[in-house]
Parts: C-alpha cells; structure tokens; sequence
C-alpha cells in the first residue's frame, strides 16, 4: 500500500449559506442554511484520500482546544493517521460565507502559528511514497526536508494569479502541480510554462470547462466536467479533485483516467454538506455511469 504525507492546514469551520455575499455596506443578511464542520485544504486531501484506501498521514496545527480535539478525533475516526503540532494561538477557525454560486468569502477568526520550531519525526518523510506540500508557512519546512530526500512533492495552489510571492517555493518545488484557472488569463500557457521548467505533471481545473493537464513533454490532456446534479456545497471540491486524481495516480491509471476519475471526485463532493462525501469510494469513481 502506498504512503502518502500531507501537511498543512486543519480547521473547523463555520458555513453559513446566502442568496448573495454581501455588499461591502452596512446591511442586514439572512443566512438560507448554515452548520459547523471539519475543513482545511490539508485535512480535506487527507479526509478523501483516506476514503479512497490510501494510508495518509496529516502533519498540521492544532490547538489544546476542544476544537483541535475535535477536528483530531474525527480524522482518526476516518483512517487519518494525525500527527498534530502544537499551535501558540489556538486551532484554526473560518467563518465561510458561499452564495448561491458556489463562490466563497472566507473570514479567519483564528490563524493559528506554531509553538515552536516546526520539526519533522524521524521516518516520516522517508516512509512516505508522496508528499503533498498545501499552502501555509508551517508546511515550508516538510516541504525542504521532502526535497532534500528526493521524495516526489505535490501542491495545490489553488486559486494561484501567477505572481504572488507567498506560493512562489511551493511552486517551484513541485513535482505534481494542481491550481484553479480562476485567476489566471491564459491556464494552458500557464502548464505550458511550467512543464518547461521542469514539473513533471502540471493540472488546472476550470469549472464548468473541466480540467487541463500538461506533461512534461508538453503533451496536453482535457477532460470534460462531470454533470454534479444538484449542488448542495462546493467547499472541498479541489481538495476531493485532488485526492481523486493521486489516488488514481497510485493505482497505477493513465493520465485521461486519472483526470477522469478526479473529475468524479470533484462532482461528487458538491452534493454533500462534508468535507468528503460519505458516499466517495474506489468504485464510484471508477465507475462509468452518470453520479446519482
């Protein structure tokens, strides 16, 4: 079985649903639904990979809390293996306002910061197969010491502009490149770019158009989006995505498949208020029927 290490953020969130996020204005908003849940980019990858059958292991911050006991009950609950670090100012908390479009405002109430100096547990790199490097400083350390063992590195940059300084190292250490195409003007000469200076494999996802996938060589491969239905919560739609493509990935898929199969992931995780859908499974995404 392969091993994969993810580090980066843990949260316990806040969803609240509204028609349309605010007006930067004085007003009164009415919330259509709302209800307290585990999130965080790295928590989400884990939580779906560990659906998937894949042995994870999180490295992330959490408070002495009753949030940060909460948020490390429940991943073990569901097969995460939790390596937490301690945070000096407590477990990380969002409040996320989403409209109607599936578009997300998110408020911090809590950023949480190390302890102390972050530190890697002997073995724990080096037994990894891969290591998912997400978005946050308490990650850059795992991320140099997975360099300097030559293990291969994934990161997500999410909704990344192509310019800004703070994912610059994540995005020239990875191996394995996903992003949003939602701030960028040109995705694909973006990948292009990329695989040009060395990423092995370099993903953009772009809604409704699906998804774009530049190798190495330059060799570029799109899938389709797969039909979701209903959309009930878009939150860790790239995370699910993400985990659904390294699963794949994994098992030993062509790239096509593994876009494919990430797509199912992605369309499967709007229609669950979770941060991974109770219903996600090797089967379903393999699978070639419509999602019901």
């Amino acid at each position: 079985m392969h091993r994969v290490l993810v580090t980066g953020p843990a949260a316990w969130n806040l969803i609240v649903h509204v028609a349309d996020l605010p007006a930067p204005e004085p007003h009164t908003l009415f919330a259509q639904w709302h209800h307290d849940t585990l999130g965080g980019t790295s928590a989400g990858k884990a939580l779906n990979l560990a659906r998937l059958g894949v042995q994870v292991t999180l490295l992330t911050l959490v408070g002495d809390d009753d949030t940060g006991r909460r948020i490390t009950a429940e991943l073990r609950d569901h097969g995460v293996d939790v390596r937490a670090m301690p945070s000096g100012n407590g477990t990380e908390r969002h409040v996320n306002l989403m409209d109607t479009d599936g578009r997300r405002l998110s408020v911090y109430l809590t950023l949480p910061t190390p302890a102390h100096e972050v530190t890697v547990a002997p073995g724990l790199i080096e037994d990894a197969d891969v290591v998912v490097a997400d978005l946050a400083d308490h990650a850059r350390p795992v991320l140099r010491a997975a360099r300097r063992a030559g293990k291969p590195i994934w990161c997500d940059l999410h909704d990344y502009d192509g310019v800004s300084e703070f994912h610059r190292e994540f995005l020239d250490a990875a191996d394995y490149l996903f992003l949003s195409g939602e701030r960028l003007a040109d995705p694909e000469a973006f990948l292009r770019a990329r695989a040009a200076a060395g990423t092995e494999l370099a993903v953009c996802t772009q809604g409704a158009q699906g998804a774009i996938a530049c190798t190495r060589d330059g060799s570029i491969v799109r899938v389709p989006a797969t039909p979701a239905g209903a959309v009930v919560d878009t939150n860790g739609a790239g995370d699910a995505f993400f985990a659904g493509f390294l699963a794949a990935h994994l098992g030993g898929a062509p790239l096509a498949e593994c876009l494919r199969q990430a797509s199912r992931a992605g369309a499967n995780a709007v229609r669950s208020r979770e941060l991974a859908a109770p219903t996600l499974s090797p089967a379903l995404l393999r699978a070639g029927t419509p999602l019901t």
